[in-house]
């Protein structure tokens, strides 16, 4: 019996080791794809049609009016959501994973707000508890398989009555895309990006709605909004193929959730 016992907690083990390990590799894959595509990405985003007329204008609209707010901008990329809160008189913190975004922000925002990078899935270590009015994390959280350590420390740094506004891929386009026969597990995907120079591989993560919206309802939080955003006109003159297509069918889901007093 105990012989018994030992093998499986060997197993368990390995499991574990081998599943942290994989989690690195493809976290790893992500930092270097973006490091990569960094300073293209960074010279598009002001006008790249699925950023700024499809993700941005759909995701800004859940805001409120930010002036004079604190604003933490997780997953801030290069800076371009920032610089628009700036000039909406918001007081913005902005981390990413990868140091060539986070250098790049610290570049488009001239001295006007923090930048420094940070891994979604460990704390925030100096923020403190109830600190922020607002939480933005726009197209960042598929690249995480586990959710909840993110959104936990999202309702912790969150002021009562705080709110917390995420734009991800949505699951149904992801779903298909991705070819997946099983909807309802967690899969670990992958894609090659052409639009930001040369061709990228870029590792994330699909899962199902129910796998979008569970952590932020059992973590501290409430649905108030859901959006399947729609393009706008601008997006028909700089892409009218891609235009037609998001007006048949969703690329992105943009949601609105406010922080539960317990």
């Amino acid at each position: 019996m105990l012989h018994k016992f030992l093998t499986l907690l060997r197993n368990f083990a390995t499991n574990t080791s081998n599943t942290v390990t994989t989690n690195q590799m493809i976290k790893d894959k992500v930092i270097a794809a973006y490091e990569k595509m960094a300073v293209k990405y960074d010279e598009l985003i002001d006008h790249k049609p699925h950023n700024a007329y499809y993700d941005r204008p759909n995701t800004l609209a859940l805001l409120p009016d930010v002036k004079g707010k604190n604003i933490l901008d997780a997953a801030c990329g290069p800076g371009k959501y920032a610089e628009i809160l700036i000039a909406q008189g918001a007081k913005v913190l902005g981390y990413d994973i990868s140091p060539k975004m986070v250098e790049l922000a610290i570049k488009r925002n001239q001295n006007q707000a923090e930048f420094y990078v940070h891994d979604l899935s460990t704390p925030f270590k100096t923020i403190g508890n109830e600190t922020y009015d607002i939480v933005l994390c726009a197209l960042a959280l598929h690249y995480l398989e586990d959710w909840a350590p993110a959104i936990i420390e999202f309702n912790r740094v969150l002021k009562k009555d705080g709110i917390l506004v995420i734009s991800i891929e949505h699951p149904f386009n992801d779903f298909n895309f991705f070819k997946s026969k099983k909807y309802f597990e967690i899969e670990q995907v992958k894609c090659t990006w052409k639009g930001f120079g040369e061709a990228i591989e870029v590792n994330s993560y699909r899962r199902s709605l129910s796998e979008c919206l569970t952590p932020l309802t059992e973590n501290g939080f409430y649905i108030d909004k859901l959006v399947e955003p729609k393009p706008t006109k601008e997006f028909e003159n700089a892409d009218p193929r891609h235009f037609k297509e998001l007006n048949e069918f969703p690329a992105f889901l943009c949601v609105r959730a406010v922080k539960r007093n317990h």
